[in-house]
């Protein structure tokens, strides 16, 4: 039996980074194509084609009329981009994998926990309305043609290169520094965060299921925690006893309008996600790596790297703007 051939569009991100990895490991052939410009280094065995998914000749090139059994596109985020797909793979794969996101859910959801049948609509982020609009092109082009889509929709991943906080860097360092750090609302919305780790579990086991295609599946962990509770991780991890200081989402946003959504389409509301759909179809999916175990790989990395050190003087100024 020859192996899954799978191909990455990115590869190198927070979710496929480990996704590519896990794959490779469990015998898959693993291409990446990207543009060659991630710090993170790709999985020992898979194959790298360089080129910008957005230069068409270029890919022509790189890809040179090869089918892949999967293709997963990490980097898709409008409805442009996924038509793209469409044009270039159709009849070329066998499974399609779009990477939306648990964003897209009704914002506030009415009644949680979060599952695949809980409706799409966010009116406050772009960002969200985009990906129900990828969706949408997604499920006409599965109905119409049946081309073979499979939609995952994971909610806050990171990794051990990320700062699963808003603010990233520049929150640790005003914590290291003894200085107050501004956290939307007052810190008790919860909220689910998944390591990247463990997401891979539940992606990697649906690359090549033919009983995935046509459905959608969110994947993230059981981890929930309140805002207040993650800085207050991440700080003390970092050596720091945090100081804890509080401004409406509404507010944060307006003084940073390139944020608009974000916190209040998204962040400043409770999400809790049941699961079962994607451990029904992956038994070995079970989510391990908790904030308490992350944080600490999360500084131990960031401090041995000072290049990931970055703190952002604008954002470091608006959070003294808002407590003063």
């Amino acid at each position: 039996m020859s192996a899954t051939k799978v191909l990455f569009i990115g590869g190198t991100g927070i979710i496929s980074s480990e996704a590519s990895v896990l794959a490779a490991q469990r015998g898959m052939e693993v291409t990446l194509l990207n543009r060659g410009r991630s710090r993170r280094v790709p999985a020992e065995g898979v194959e790298v084609l360089t080129a910008d998914i957005s230069d068409a000749r270029a890919v022509d090139e790189a890809l040179a009329g090869r089918q892949f059994d999967v293709v997963a596109d990490m980097i898709a985020f409008t409805p442009d981009e996924v038509q793209r797909d469409i044009d270039r793979f159709e009849g070329r794969t066998g499974q399609y994998v779009f990477i939306s996101s648990a964003s897209a859910y009704q914002k506030p959801v009415a009644r949680p926990p979060i599952t695949e049948s809980t409706p799409l609509r966010n009116p406050y982020w772009q960002y969200s309305r985009d990906k129900i609009a990828c969706e949408d092109l997604l499920a006409s082009a599965y109905r119409d043609r049946g081309f073979p889509v499979t939609v995952l929709r994971p909610s806050h991943t990171y990794d051990r290169w990320t700062i699963p906080a808003f603010g990233g860097w520049t929150a640790i360092d005003r914590m290291r520094r003894g200085k107050e750090i501004v956290v939307h609302g007052d810190g008790t919305s919860l909220w689910t965060l998944t390591h990247s780790r463990d997401f891979a579990v539940g992606f990697v086991g649906l690359l090549g299921n033919p009983l995935a295609v046509g459905d959608t599946f969110q994947i993230t962990s059981d981890f929930v925690y309140t805002w207040n509770e993650i800085y207050t991780t991440l700080g003390r991890a970092a050596g720091a006893e945090p100081r804890l200081r509080h401004a409406t989402s509404a507010a944060i946003e307006r003084a940073l309008p390139e944020r608009a959504g974000q916190l209040t389409g998204d962040m400043a509301h409770s999400v809790v996600f049941d699961n079962t759909k994607i451990r029904r179809l992956v038994p070995e999916f079970d989510p391990v790596i908790g904030l308490h175990v992350a944080a600490r790989e999360i500084i131990e990395w960031h401090d041995a790297h000072p290049e990931l050190q970055r703190v952002d003087p604008q954002l470091d100024a608006l959070f003294d703007r808002l407590i003063d």
